[in-house]
């Protein structure tokens, strides 16, 4: 899809929620859950509304652990695990950058781990995407995982505009070697963060691919996360 994109309405209604922003990112921990921000397995982070302002969501608040399905994304869903690649299957390259030109993104990575409970742990800053470092490396057999903000307690975050992309948009991941990993969008899925679909963002894959993820839907002022996550899909199509 070419030309100049327009925000959507929803996007345009974010930008005048007040409160934070968030991402919810799948988690990391062996159950895949992840809960608000990129707590749990599902790692996920504070969605564009940023609940409960200036409280940090996990930027991955999907209800499930990225170690039970990969630590997939939302809730609980412990099948299809992909353990995060043995030292023998890692790359020497790491990525440190991502680029997303069709909706402006151009962020260093932080290297994302997992919190106490098995989360995903948010990236610390708010206009920075993070990538699942325990996790697939991004042009390995298997799915990478690389999350963000949506919003921060103050405004737009890394991520707000992830709704934006659509299928034949790419994404370029820059590695720690000088070469750049493109991966081209398939398509979207927004889930709840009780029923996070762990097994399809961190089961096994039999080629590289990539999962962006951060939060959506609407901010629950009881918990502080957003009850969202929204997930987008890409296969790698240059390396």
């Amino acid at each position: 899809m070419t030309g100049r994109r327009v925000a959507t309405p929803e996007a345009q209604r974010r930008t005048r929620r007040p409160g934070r922003r968030g991402v919810v990112l799948a988690g990391v921990v062996a159950a895949v859950l992840v809960g608000g921000g990129i707590a749990g397995v599902a790692v996920a982070t504070t969605g564009p509304d940023g609940r409960s302002a200036g409280q940090p969501v996990s930027s991955a608040s999907a209800s499930t652990d990225p170690g039970a399905a990969a630590n997939g994304s939302r809730a609980g869903d412990t099948s299809g695990f992909q353990d995060p690649a043995a030292p023998a299957a890692r790359s020497t390259a790491t990525p440190v950058r991502v680029e997303i030109p069709a909706i402006g993104v151009s962020s260093g990575l932080e290297d994302l781990g997992r919190g106490a409970a098995g989360e995903l742990d948010p990236p610390e800053d708010w206009d920075s995407a993070g990538w699942f470092a325990d996790g697939i490396v991004p042009g390995q057999v298997g799915p990478a995982v690389i999350a963000g903000h949506v919003d921060s307690p103050t405004s737009a975050a890394v991520f707000f505009r992830l709704d934006e992309l659509v299928a034949g948009d790419q994404v370029h991941v820059e590695m720690s070697d000088g070469t750049t990993r493109t991966f081209t969008v398939e398509r979207s899925e927004r889930a709840a963060k009780s029923a996070f679909p762990t097994s399809d963002v961190y089961g096994s894959a039999p080629t590289p691919q990539l999962r962006l993820i951060t939060c959506d839907g609407t901010f629950d002022t009881a918990t502080g996360h957003y009850t969202d996550n929204l997930i987008v899909f890409a296969d790698l199509t240059s390396s």
